[in-house]
């Protein structure tokens, strides 16, 4: 059961790094068209900015959840690192333990936020639901939560990236 846990986390992990990345290619990309639009074509182009903005939420909320995965996000464990071994470990229970009450708080208000925006519109997307672009909020704190059991009953997992060749094999 643990081992086909972890391996569906790996999947989600890597799901969640594609998606953050994809983003982040495609900011790549509509920035340097903006600019090029703006000053070349000097006829700026009005949905780069927008996009790049949703973009950015994609990145942020998505990303985020698999960067905390393999604790790759900014941290300060000096203090942490000089407790004698039970107390770090329940320190760490406690971080856990907090952030799945922010991963959750990303579940519920995030939903609400969605829920609330499903029916708006954006201006330069009018075909695109403004409560579509805040989707990234709640499956981000989906993922985090996930991630965080996993930290919690199975410890903190291997680097998936060192064994990709194994997930695409079986």
């Amino acid at each position: 059961m643990a081992g086909s846990f972890r391996r569906a986390m790996d999947y989600l992990y890597l799901a969640c790094v594609v998606v953050g990345c994809t983003a982040l290619v495609l900011i790549s990309a509509i920035i340097p068209w903006a600019v090029f639009t703006r000053y070349v074509l000097n006829s700026a182009a009005s949905w780069p900015e927008p996009l790049a903005v949703l973009l950015t939420i994609v990145v942020t909320f998505i990303g985020a959840a698999a960067a905390y995965r393999l604790n790759l996000h900014m941290n300060v464990g000096y203090f942490a690192d000089k407790l004698p071994d039970p107390y770090r470990k329940l320190l760490e229970l406690v971080v856990q333990l907090l952030m799945a009450l922010i991963a959750i708080f990303m579940i519920v208000w995030g939903g609400r936020l969605v829920e609330v925006t499903w029916y708006n519109t954006i201006a330069d997307f009018p075909f695109l639901s403004v409560g579509v672009t805040y989707l990234p909020i709640p499956i981000g704190g989906v993922c985090l939560l996930l991630f965080i059991v996993e930290r919690i009953f199975l410890g903190v997992p291997p680097d998936p990236i060192g064994h990709l060749h194994e997930i695409a094999i079986d």
